[in-house]
C-alpha cells in the first residue's frame, strides 16, 4: 500500500510539473510581439554585411548588446575562415556578335537599401581564379541526368564554356559536374520561368526577380565537408593548422559566375545545335537551343584570398537541475548583402525568443536544462561559424548536447520541419498546440490541410489521413544544423513559415531588402512572432521535461519507408533482407519504451539524469565512426546531404548512393554498416526501456 502511495504521490507532483510548465509556456507565448521583430530586421538590414566585413561584426555586436540588455550571459567566440571575394570580373560575348555583360545590379529608387555602399559584387564564392575563352553549351540545370541527356544528343562540354541555369539542385554540384565531364568553366543564371516575371511581377511591383537580379552565393562542395575549406574536421582559430589552398577538396575547381537572365539572354540567343528538349526551355523570348556554339565567350575572374575574422554570438540561461545537458538553438547574422528575408527574418525570431525567455526568468522561470542561443556567422559561406563552433566543441557536445534547433529565413505561410525522426512527435504537439496568426487554427491543422489538397493520389490522401501525425522531412545540408546532426549526432530540428510558391525572387541579391521583406515577406511581422512562439516552446519542452521527449516509433516506421525506397532501386546482388528484422526489433523496443514511459515521473534525479542520458545518446548510435564512403566527416547513417543534390537529403545515404552508382560491393558493406547501426540504436532504446521498468 505504501508503495503504492509513494508512486500516486509521485504522479501527482509529476502532474502539478506538467500545468506549470503548461503556465509557463503561456507566459512566454505572450511575449514575443511583431513590432519587435520588425526593429530587429530593420536594425541588421540596415547595411550590407557580408561575413568578414566590419559590417557583419557590428552587426554581432548588435545582438550581443540585446542578448545582455534582456539580461543573459552572452558572449562573442571569434574564428576566422578563407573568404576570398572578387578582385576583377569580367564576361563578353566575343562570337558571333559582342556584347559585354553588366554584372551589376542597378539601384531601384523605390528601395533605398539597393544603393547602399558596401554591397559585395555578384559572383560565386571559392570560385577559383581563372581567364578562359570557349564556345557555349546550354546544361539545363547542370545536374548528371542533364549531360546523360546531351551525350544521347551528341554533344561534348569537354572544353567548352557551360551555362546552366539555377535550379534541380545546390550550385555548387553544377561546377562539380560541369568539372568532371571536362568543362572550362561554368556560368548560372535565373531563368525567368523560375523566379521571374514568368512567376508574377517583378520587384519592385512583385516580389520575383527582375532582369539584372542575380543570385550570389557559395560553390563550395559541401557535400564533401562544411566549414572552413582549409580546416576540414577542426577548428579554424586564428594561429592555427590550415592546410594549403590546393590540399582543399572542397574548393570548386572550374571558374564559375553567376549572372542576371538580362546577360544570360543574348548568349542564350546566338546558340545553334538542337532545339532545347522542352522540360528544359525557360521563359525567355528566345528559342531554347543546346549549342555548341556559335556563342562563344571570355570570362575573367580573379580573387583576393584572405583569410577574415568572423563572429559567433553564444548566449546562455543556465540549468536549474540539469545545468550539463544543453538544448541548443541557432540561426545566423551573416547574409551576401542586406539580407532582410536571408537572414534578418529568422534571426530576429530567435532573438524575440531570446527576449522571451528572459523575460520570464525574471518572473521565477529557471529551465531544468540549460539553453544555449547562437547567432552563427559565415553561414552563406558554407556554413562557417557553427561548423567550427561544433567543431571545436565536439568533446563537450557530445556529452551534453540533448538537441539542436534550427531556423533560417522565414516568412507568411505554413510551418515547415524537418529533422531527426525522434522528435517527430515533439514538434506534431507543438504545432497543435500554436495557432496560425492568419486563420486562427492550430498551425498543425492548415499544414494537415495543405498536404491533403496538395496529394496528387487518394492513397497519397489516406497516407496523410490515416497517420496521427504529420511526417517531417529529412535533413541534408541547407542550414547550420549539419555539423550537429550529421558530424556529431546530435538530434536536430530545422523549422520556419513559408508559402508553397515561395520562390525566392530576391533571393541573395541586393534586392533582399528591409522594404521588400516588409511588403512580400511577412508584411505584419506576425510570422516572425510566431516562429519566436513555435522555437521558445519547443525549447521549453526539451529544457523542461522530465522524460525527454524522444519518441522512436516514428523513426522506426521512417526507416522502413527509407528500406522500401532503397527496394525499388536497380540492386546487383545486394540483399537488403538483414535490415527488416534488425528494423523489428527496433519497433519492438520502441513500443517497450512507449509503455514504460509514464513511469518516468516517478524517478528522483540521478536516474533521470542517467535514463536522459540514454535518450539524447540515441543519436550519436546512429553515427560510424568511419563515415560515408569517399567523405568521412559526415557520419550519420540515416540522414546526409547528397553527393549531387547538396542542399536535398540522402537518406540511408551509404547504401542510396552506393546503388545509385552501381558500386555493388560498396553497396553490400554499408548494408552491413546501416544493419550495426540500427542494432546499436536499439540497444539504446531498450537500455532507457530498462531503466523506466
Amino acid at each position: 500500500m505504501s508503495a503504492n502511495r509513494v508512486f500516486l504521490g509521485a504522479c501527482l507532483l509529476a502532474c502539478l510539473a506538467l500545468a506549470a510548465d503548461k503556465s509557463w509556456e503561456g507566459k512566454f507565448r505572450q511575449v514575443p510581439q511583431p513590432a519587435r521583430v520588425r526593429e530587429y530586421i530593420r536594425a541588421m538590414s540596415e547595411e550590407p554585411h557580408h561575413a568578414g566585413s566590419a559590417a557583419s561584426k557590428q552587426v554581432a555586436e548588435y545582438v550581443l548588446a540585446k542578448f545582455r540588455e534582456w539580461g543573459l550571459e552572452a558572449q562573442i567566440e571569434e574564428f576566422e575562415a578563407l573568404l576570398p571575394t572578387p578582385r576583377e570580373r569580367g564576361l563578353e560575348m566575343v562570337e558571333p556578335e559582342k556584347y559585354t555583360a553588366v554584372l551589376q545590379e542597378p539601384a531601384l529608387t523605390e528601395d533605398k537599401d539597393s544603393s547602399d555602399a558596401g554591397q559585395l559584387p555578384t559572383f560565386n564564392a571559392y570560385s577559383p581564379d581563372g581567364d578562359v575563352t570557349a564556345q557555349v553549351v546550354y546544361v539545363n540545370q547542370g545536374i548528371q541526368a542533364d549531360y546523360e541527356r546531351l551525350a544521347k544528343l551528341g554533344i561534348d562540354v569537354k572544353g567548352k564554356i557551360v551555362i546552366a541555369r539555377y535550379g534541380g539542385s545546390w550550385r555548387g554540384i553544377k561546377p562539380k559536374v560541369a568539372a568532371e565531364h571536362g568543362a572550362v568553366a561554368c556560368l548560372i543564371y535565373s531563368d525567368p520561368r523560375d523566379d521571374g516575371y514568368f512567376r508574377g511581377d517583378v520587384y519592385p511591383k512583385g516580389r520575383f526577380r527582375p532582369p539584372q537580379g542575380v543570385q550570389r552565393g557559395s560553390t563550395v562542395d559541401m557535400p564533401l565537408y562544411p566549414g572552413d575549406p582549409l580546416s576540414p574536421g577542426w577548428a579554424s582559430e586564428k594561429g592555427g593548422r590550415k592546410l594549403d589552398r590546393a590540399e582543399a577538396r572542397s574548393l570548386p575547381k572550374i571558374p564559375v559566375l553567376p549572372i542576371a537572365y538580362a546577360d544570360a539572354t543574348p548568349i542564350l540567343k546566338n546558340l545553334g545545335g538542337p532545339v532545347a528538349p522542352e522540360e528544359w526551355r525557360g521563359a525567355l523570348p528566345l528559342t531554347y537551343h543546346v549549342g555548341p556554339g556559335p556563342s562563344k565567350v571570355r570570362l575573367k575572374l580573379a580573387f583576393n584570398w584572405e583569410v577574415r575574422p568572423i563572429y559567433n554570438v553564444i548566449a546562455r540561461i543556465p540549468g536549474s537541475q540539469f545545468p550539463d545537458e544543453w538544448v541548443i538553438y541557432g540561426n545566423h547574422h551573416d547574409a551576401w548583402v542586406n539580407g532582410a528575408q536571408d537572414p534578418a527574418s529568422g534571426n530576429a525570431a530567435l532573438m524575440e525568443t531570446a527576449r522571451g525567455l528572459a523575460e520570464i526568468s525574471k518572473q521565477g522561470w529557471k529551465p531544468k536544462r540549460t539553453i544555449v542561443l547562437a547567432s552563427w556567422d559565415a553561414e552563406e559561406w558554407g556554413l562557417i561559424g557553427s561548423t567550427e563552433w561544433g567543431e571545436k566543441h565536439a568533446d563537450e557536445l557530445g556529452r551534453k548536447a540533448v538537441a539542436y534547433v534550427n531556423t533560417d529565413s522565414n516568412s507568411k505561410g505554413l510551418l515547415r520541419a524537418s529533422g531527426s525522426h525522434s522528435l517527430e512527435r515533439l514538434v506534431n504537439d507543438v504545432a497543435r498546440d500554436l495557432a496560425d496568426p492568419e486563420t486562427g487554427q492550430p498551425l498543425w491543422e492548415r499544414m494537415r490541410a495543405d498536404r491533403i489538397e496538395a496529394a496528387k493520389t487518394e492513397e497519397d490522401k489516406k497516407k496523410i489521413t490515416s497517420r496521427a501525425d504529420l511526417r517531417i522531412g529529412a535533413l541534408g545540408a541547407g542550414s547550420d544544423y549539419v555539423v550537429f546532426e550529421e558530424h556529431l549526432g546530435i538530434a536536430s530540428l530545422n523549422v520556419g513559415f513559408s508559402s508553397r510558391d515561395q520562390t525566392g525572387g530576391i533571393y541573395h541579391s541586393i534586392y533582399d531588402s528591409f522594404d521588400w521583406y516588409a511588403k512580400f515577406g511577412d508584411p505584419g511581422f506576425t510570422y516572425g512572432r510566431t516562429l519566436a512562439q513555435v522555437t521558445g516552446t519547443l525549447l521549453m519542452r526539451l529544457a523542461d521535461a522530465a522524460v525527454l521527449p524522444f519518441e522512436f516509433s516514428n523513426l522506426v516506421d521512417t526507416l522502413s519507408l527509407y528500406v522500401d525506397e532503397l527496394k525499388k532501386l536497380k540492386a546487383e546482388d545486394v540483399d537488403l533482407s538483414g535490415l527488416g528484422p534488425a528494423l523489428a526489433e527496433m519497433k519492438r523496443a520502441a513500443e517497450r519504451f512507449d509503455a514504460a514511459r509514464q513511469n518516468g515521473n516517478s524517478l528522483s534525479p540521478e536516474p533521470l539524469r542517467e535514463l536522459n542520458a540514454i535518450l539524447y545518446r540515441t543519436e550519436r548510435a546512429m553515427l560510424s565512426a568511419e563515415g560515408l564512403p569517399g567523405r568521412d566527416w559526415y557520419r550519420h547513417q540515416f540522414y546526409a546531404p547528397g553527393l549531387y543534390t547538396g542542399y536535398d537529403a540522402k537518406t540511408l545515404p551509404g547504401i542510396r548512393e552506393a546503388l545509385e552508382q552501381k558500386q555493388w560491393s560498396t553497396a553490400r558493406r554499408q548494408v552491413e554498416v546501416v544493419r550495426k547501426t540500427i542494432e546499436a540504436v536499439t540497444r539504446e532504446i531498450n537500455a532507457a526501456a530498462d531503466r523506466l521498468r
